[in-house]
C-alpha cells in the first residue's frame, strides 16, 4: 500500500485511499493542492461551498499531470438543492474546475425533500458519464434506506464525520454491508485527538505523530481519508502512513476513545 492506492468503487471507479481535503483553506488552497500533487497525492476533495473550486481547478491545470491520473471529488450544496437547480449546480462547478467530468459528484447534506429528487438529477448526468462516481455525504442509515428505495443506483460513497472521538461504527458497517465505500472527513477531529494522552503513548510506540496514528486508524478499517492542510509539511506527513501497521490491540484502543463528539452538525439536525 502506498500514497497511490485505491479502493475500487462498486461501479469499478478506482478512488485514492488519501486526498488532500480543502475546506477552510481560502486563498491557500491553489498552494496547498500544487503540495499535494507534486509530493504524489492524486485526489482532491472540494465542494461549491468551499468556494475555492476555481483554486483547485487551476492548481490542476499547472501541476502538468494529465486530468485523468487525478481525482476529483466537489459536491452539491443545500441551496442548489432546494432550489431544484442540481443541473445548473453542476454545471457552474464543472466551469469553475474548468474540467468536462468530476470523478466523484456527492449531495452534500441530506436536505429533507429534497435529496431524493436531486440524487435522480445525478444519475442522469451519471449516465452522460459527466460524473465518473456518485454519492452522498453525511447520510445516516434511514436516509440511505430512503435514498436506495427511490432510486435506481446504489451510491458510491458516504462521506461522513469520524475520528477517535466519533467512530460512527453503525453507519460504517451498514455502509460496507451494502458495498458503499465510506470516506472520512474532519478524521483527526480538527486537531482535537492530537492532546489525547492515549494517541501520544501510541505515537511513540510507532515513532509517528498523533496524527499518523488517527489516520492509519481509519486506513485499516476500510476508510477512504481526506486530511485538510495548508502546510506544505503537513501535507508530506499526512501521506506517510503506508510504511507501518497498528496492531489489532491498538486499533481497539483507538476505537474506545469514541466519545460520539461531532466537530460538525448531526445530519438529523443540522439547519443550514
Amino acid at each position: 500500500m502506498n500514497i497511490k492506492s485505491v479502493k475500487i468503487l462498486n461501479n469499478n471507479t478506482k478512488m485514492p485511499l488519501l486526498g488532500l481535503g480543502v475546506f477552510r483553506s481560502g486563498e491557500r488552497t491553489y498552494q496547498a493542492v500544487r503540495d499535494a500533487l507534486e509530493v504524489g497525492y492524486r485526489h482532491i476533495d472540494t465542494a461549491m461551498i468551499y468556494e475555492n473550486e476555481e483554486a483547485v481547478g487551476q492548481a490542476i491545470k499547472d501541476s502538468g499531470i494529465p486530468r485523468e491520473e487525478i481525482f476529483v471529488t466537489t459536491k452539491l450544496w443545500n441551496d442548489d438543492m432546494r432550489a431544484r437547480r442540481v443541473q445548473e449546480a453542476f454545471e457552474e462547478s464543472l466551469r469553475k474546475l474548468d474540467t468536462d467530468y468530476v470523478d466523484l459528484y456527492l449531495i452534500h447534506w441530506p436536505v429533507k425533500e429534497e435529496f431524493v429528487n436531486s440524487y435522480k438529477v445525478m444519475e442522469k448526468l451519471y449516465l452522460k458519464k459527466q460524473i465518473k462516481a456518485i454519492g452522498v455525504s453525511n447520510f445516516q442509515i434511514h436516509h440511505l434506506e430512503t435514498l436506495m428505495k427511490n432510486t435506481d443506483i446504489p451510491p458510491a460513497v458516504n462521506q461522513i464525520e469520524t475520528h477517535p472521538y466519533l467512530t460512527n461504527i453503525e453507519v460504517i458497517k451498514y455502509c460496507q454491508s451494502k458495498g458503499i465505500a465510506c470516506e472520512a472527513w474532519s478524521p483527526i477531529a480538527k486537531g482535537k485527538v492530537l492532546t489525547d494522552p492515549k494517541l501520544k503513548e501510541l505515537a511513540d510506540k510507532y515513532g509517528k505523530t498523533e496524527a499518523q496514528i488517527a489516520l492509519k486508524w481509519n486506513l485499516q478499517r476500510g476508510l477512504i481519508i481526506i486530511p485538510k492542510s495548508v502546510h506544505r509539511q503537513r501535507i508530506i506527513e499526512n501521506s506517510q502512513i503506508f510504511d507501518f501497521e497498528l496492531s489489532q490491540q491498538d486499533m481497539d484502543l483507538i476505537s474506545s476513545l469514541n466519545r460520539d463528539l461531532r466537530m460538525g452538525s448531526h445530519p438529523d439536525t443540522f439547519n443550514f
